[in-house]
């Protein structure tokens, strides 16, 4: 084919899509006002100031740091003809996270349903939650399959575009649309099954995947529930940035053209359909087709402007939260820390309606760590920690001057961890360390007002909606991201490459996906090798 594909933004959702579109045979051009690709998949490095210089230091993973559903990352790879398990190793983390709540009491969360409910009966003895949580991992299931047949894969923007309801009248299509939940929140569904606060509290943090309050998502994102247990967690060999890399370079094997530092300012839009894209240095670069990879409202305000900008503005999407995050080079390493933890509010109604109904940092934060040196020693000096600490802040506000507000949170969360999860000297092992605020993050990645995880994923009924990857505005135009659907977190946002490319390839009459990547994307593509482990 000699159709001509521009991608703006080089994250792992534009990558993705500059992937599948080179491997479907068209000519990608992709460009990233950074002077890396990745975007939030970027790494830090930071010497060891107490060895001798050009030691190996500490290196972070900058952005997203646990991998799901690799099954996405299969199907582009074998878009292809590739194979990701050869190219890109994956560790499979069980454990998959360790929780620390505030009354001094710790669970594992396993992959392995029944094991799971086991731990939970003996966390909460004589209270029923390990039936409660086999009870809700059957409801995940359901609503896993549900969003497979449904959301997944394919560009929606609506119910009206997955779901017709009118010409699917039918017993199994009801079902499906009555198992969605819909009115109900996921913190309902959850305290349902699983009342216990701790236990609950660490079953809601599978909305912080996509940066969102349980208690104001709708019913389906449940369905990260059983994607963790059938899929599990794993751990890029070289860090999050190495799917980054990976993707990269497959791009630039099939032929796709990776600029960086060039930055676009707009788009050439003639009769409805997009022409052209124009760069901040003068530069015009014809093209049959754009991928944005930028915040969607963003590319629709800021690149596409006119009436769309508008109606998009209009239709009252809100941010997901943004955050702050603390790198932090320890001289020792935790024992007692899993790769991934999470170190528990006191009160998750009180957190969670802090940050997004006040708009103001919670007093009592959850904390997440990553503490990677157990898997994967090249993150740190022998013995030491290149220890991730992310807590969740409200998206920018006009009063928010984080110049200001960074260094008594960062106290903030350094007491919360002191007092616990068992690290009481942690700032005495503080050797070096970096941070990240949500000004930072609105700055360095054009997200919409310091959003890390694009638009929330909030309203009982609506709530799992994003604009479409096939715009309706503007012919020619697809949206990848985390702002886009199918929305944030790892997985999804490549998935959402992978959609824009393949609704660009369709429309132009492209060659389709093959038989490889059909199989590879399938839900139970890995049950196999996780069988045999």
């Amino acid at each position: 084919m000699t159709s001509h594909v521009v991608v703006v933004g080089g994250g792992l959702g534009g990558l993705a899509a500059a992937a599948t579109a080179a491997a479907r045979g068209h000519r990608v051009t992709l460009l990233d006002k950074n002077p890396w690709l990745g975007g939030k998949a970027a790494e830090l490095r930071l010497e060891d100031p107490s060895r001798p210089r050009g030691n190996q230091g500490f290196r972070f993973d900058m952005g997203p740091t646990i991998l799901t559903m690799p099954r996405v990352l299969r199907r582009i790879y074998a878009e292809a003809g590739r194979d990701q398990a050869r190219e890109l190793p994956l560790i499979r983390l069980d454990p998959q996270w360790r929780c620390f709540f505030a009354d001094g009491t710790r669970i594992d969360l396993c992959q392995d349903v029944a094991a799971m409910a086991r731990a939970m009966d003996a966390f909460a003895p004589g209270t029923g939650q390990g039936e409660g949580y086999r009870r809700f991992q059957q409801v995940a299931e359901t609503l896993h399959g549900i969003s497979e047949k449904f959301f997944f894969w394919k560009s929606v923007e609506s119910i009206a575009d997955t779901m017709d309801l009118r010409a699917n009248f039918d017993p199994s299509t009801m079902r499906d649309v009555l198992a969605l939940r819909m009115g109900r929140t996921v913190a309902k569904v959850i305290r349902g099954h699983v009342p216990d606060a701790r236990l609950a509290q660490m079953l809601d943090h599978f909305c912080q995947y996509v940066g969102s309050s349980p208690y104001l998502a709708p019913a389906v994102l449940c369905s990260i529930g059983d994607m963790q247990a059938s899929e599990g967690v794993w751990y890029p060999v070289g860090g999050t940035r190495a799917v980054a890399l990976g993707l990269a370079e497959l791009a630039a094997g099939l032929g796709a053209d990776l600029r960086t530092g060039v930055e676009v300012d707009g788009f050439d839009i003639e009769d409805g359909a997009v022409r052209a894209v124009r760069t901040t240095a003068g530069e015009r670069i014809a093209c049959d087709a754009v991928i944005s990879n930028m915040d969607a409202i963003r590319t629709y305000a800021e690149l596409v402007g006119g009436a769309p900008g508008r109606r998009y503005a209009r239709k009252g999407y809100e941010p997901a939260c943004s955050g702050v995050v603390l790198y932090l080079g320890l001289s020792r390493r935790y024992e007692h820390l899993a790769h991934h933890d999470f170190v528990f509010s006191r009160d998750a109604e009180e957190e969670f309606n802090a940050i997004y109904r006040r708009g103001e940092p919670a007093a009592d934060p959850t904390a997440y760590l990553a503490a990677p040196s157990a898997t994967d020693p090249e993150v740190a000096p022998e013995g030491g920690e290149a220890l991730y600490v992310l807590v969740h802040t409200p998206w920018l506000r006009p009063h928010h001057d984080w110049s200001r507000m960074l260094a008594p949170y960062r106290q903030v969360i350094l007491d919360k961890l002191k007092r616990c999860a068992g690290m009481e000297d942690i700032e005495e092992r503080i050797v070096v360390e970096r941070a990240l605020t949500p000004a930072d993050i609105h700055a360095r990645y054009k997200v919409l007002d310091g959003a890390i995880y694009g638009l929330a994923s909030h309203g009982r009924w609506t709530g799992a909606f994003k604009p479409g990857n096939r715009s309706k505005a503007v012919r020619g135009l697809y949206l990848a991201g985390g702002a886009a659907h199918p929305g944030p977190g790892m997985p999804m946002v490549m998935m959402s490459g992978w959609i824009a490319a393949d609704a660009l390839d369709r429309d132009l009459g492209g060659r389709g996906m093959g038989e490889a990547a059909e199989q590879a994307g399938q839900r139970d593509a890995l049950r196999p090798r996780l069988a045999a482990e």
